[in-house]
């Protein structure tokens, strides 16, 4: 059945159609179907209203008004890709009995996602049952690599240690460095009800007060996680590189490891810099400091292929002991976290390309077809977007080349991103230049990834927060360990898999995003009347949006508070308000003075003035 929403008739070689009455506003919604099966019985209003409930609440107990379905019904592709997964849910039993004993809330009833709370009594049923001493089992049928120095660099916070790194000279004065990642297939076995939640979860959340985890915490913070001086189970990629960064040999493999030292970024930053007085360790030096310059040297050839520096420093919130901000502080990258960054990208390129690189006999012939995979995809840019991003951006003064040849137009972008360091305009053209490349997603079909200039990539590296890893580390095994290949339905669940671990990750930042707006408008709310600096963020008919400069908090400045004795035309072409009588001119990235007026908390909206400097 295919679904289509409009307000006018406007297909009328559709063979079916239904009008729905909305008796919660009582207003007339026209919903056409297509009906593509015979069999498909005509739904009344009623029963599609419970199809709708059922495909976004797990739980029939909880409660949606009319008004909350209709705002999900108008959203057409949303309504799909929610019927694909229940076409998928249909396949397995297991799992369709799991989506009514999950636990489901609504974050927020005007936003298009919702976030699990709590586990199911059947998941934390079956995770109890996980042995607590299976490693024991396990250490004769893997490499083992204990007596290997290995470390683990997170940040602070962090509980879910899921990579570590091993590292040792060998005798040909090449090293040896394991990417060592925490192996949660070996306790979530693929079917089970703790299994069938991680997949409907698809990725944990990273919410500024809390964090919603895929797996159950005595998984994530105690069996998996690759906790000092514990023995742990893990998937590698061990390389053998050469002092210029070349990697000479490869191979991935089931590990056991014993971490050595739990340090976090500043600490290792502090090794790195000889500032370190606490470890006073010579081995952990050497092998922090050689890391570093060979990570260094990867990431110079990467920028040199063609990848685009994407980095900005990061809001963050101190928080009291009611999780309430009192302060904005920004976070910028040291070099440890280049460092284990340079190290993850290696081995998930590794991994994807052992995978997905067609194999060639000594005749040069294709040995066997491609096995199916699942790839972390970045398509190119839309032509017509960057050319727009062109054009909008001689205002600032700023040029950027536009070319047929994609390592060319990589090159532009990083050159059009290093001129706007330091201008005021530079957080605008950073968004701005962002909107225009396509999203990264998950998919069987390889295009390589565009932002990073990797022909083969895909996300080997997070299994504990992330399903499709998950699915990468069984897929692996399958291929690379156990030399078994998938059948065809195999190959249509993995290509719906990696559509809705895209639509899990797409809703979580976008409740990642929610959570830091709810946020600022928490942190500002408390100096209602304060006067800041800001710059112009956006222009629209109805106002000004600002974003300070020293938080970048975001509001807006309604054009009626703007000038009061004054009539404010809007310039759509060029972006700017623009006074009748006064001709003063309001446009993108101007510097101005702006007091806070009004917040509304719960909506996340702040209402500004302009004041004079």
């Amino acid at each position: 059945m295919a679904v289509r929403f409009c307000s006018t008739l406007i297909n009328k070689k559709m063979k079916n159609y239904l009008k729905y009455e909305n008796p919660y506003k009582g207003t007339i919604k026209n919903a056409y179907v297509q009906i593509f099966e015979e069999k498909v019985k005509m739904l009344c209003h009623k029963t599609y209203y419970e199809m709708v409930l059922h495909s976004f609440c797990r739980n029939k107990n909880d409660i949606y008004t009319y008004d909350r379905i209709f705002k999900l019904m108008r959203t057409k592709d949303l309504i799909a890709k929610r019927m694909r997964r229940e076409k998928a849910a249909k396949r397995n039993a297991k799992n369709q009995e799991t989506n009514k004993k999950s636990k489901m809330i609504i974050e927020n009833p005007e936003q298009e996602y919702v976030l699990p709370s709590g586990f199911s009594d059947a998941v934390l049923e079956e995770v109890k049952k996980l042995p607590q001493d299976s490693i024991n089992n396990e250490i004769l049928r893997r490499r083992d690599m204990r007596d290997v120095l290995t470390f683990t660099i997170d940040p602070d916070e962090a509980k879910d240690f899921d990579d570590a790194l091993s590292f040792q000279i060998l005798d040909t004065g090449n090293y040896q460095i394991g990417i060592h990642i925490a192996d949660v297939t070996h306790y979530v076995s693929e079917g089970t009800e703790l299994d069938n939640e991680a997949y409907q979860r698809g990725t944990s959340v990273y919410l500024v007060d809390r964090v919603i985890p895929m797996l159950p915490e005595r998984l994530s913070n105690e069996l998996c996680s690759l906790r000092p001086n514990e023995d742990k189970l893990c998937m590698s990629v061990i390389v053998e590189m050469d002092q210029q960064a070349k990697v000479v040999r490869h191979k991935i493999c089931r590990t056991v490891i014993r971490s050595n030292f739990r340090l976090t970024y500043r600490r290792a930053q502090d090794i790195l810099d000889g500032q370190d007085t606490q470890i006073n360790n010579t081995h952990l030096s050497t092998a922090i400091i050689t890391l570093h310059q060979l990570a260094k040297q990867l990431r110079t050839s990467r920028f040199q292929k063609g990848a685009i520096n994407f980095e900005s420093p990061e809001v963050h919130f101190r928080l009291d002991e009611h999780n309430e901000p009192v302060e904005i502080f920004f976070h910028n990258s040291l070099d440890t976290n280049h460092l284990i960054e340079e190290f993850m990208l290696l081995a998930n390129r590794i991994v994807a390309a052992e995978i997905g690189k067609k194999k060639k006999d000594l005749n040069g012939e294709e040995k066997s077809p491609t096995k199916p995979f699942v790839y972390r995809v970045h398509d190119n840019p839309d032509p017509e977007k960057i050319g727009r991003l062109s054009t909008f951006i001689k205002r600032f003064g700023l040029h950027l080349k536009i070319s047929s040849n994609s390592k060319t137009t990589h090159k532009h972008i990083n050159a059009l991103l290093d001129d706007c360091q330091g201008k005021s305009c530079q957080t605008l053209v950073e968004t701005l230049t962002i909107r225009s490349m396509a999203k990264a997603v998950y998919s069987t079909d390889n295009i390589g990834h565009y932002g990073l200039a990797f022909p083969y990539y895909t996300h080997f590296t997070s299994p504990i927060r992330r399903y499709p890893d998950m699915m990468v580390h069984r897929l692996v095994s399958r291929y690379l360990l156990q030399s078994r290949a998938l059948c065809r339905h195999e190959k249509e669940e993995l290509e719906e898999a990696c559509v809705h671990c895209s639509e899990c990750e797409q809703a979580a930042q976008m409740a990642e995003r929610d959570s830091i707006k709810e946020m600022h408008a928490k942190w500002i709310n408390n100096h209602l009347g304060e006067e800041f600096d800001a710059i112009i963020s956006g222009v629209t008919e109805f106002g000004l949006f600002v974003q300070l400069t020293d938080t970048l908090t975001e509001g807006l400045v309604p054009i009626r508070t703007i000038e009061k004795n004054d009539y404010m035309q809007f310039d759509e072409e060029n972006y700017c308000l623009i006074a009748a009588r006064s001709g003063k001119t309001y446009t993108l990235s101007d510097p101005v003075r702006v007091r806070v007026t009004k917040v509304d908390v719960e909506r996340k909206l702040i209402d500004f003035v302009l004041v004079e400097r």
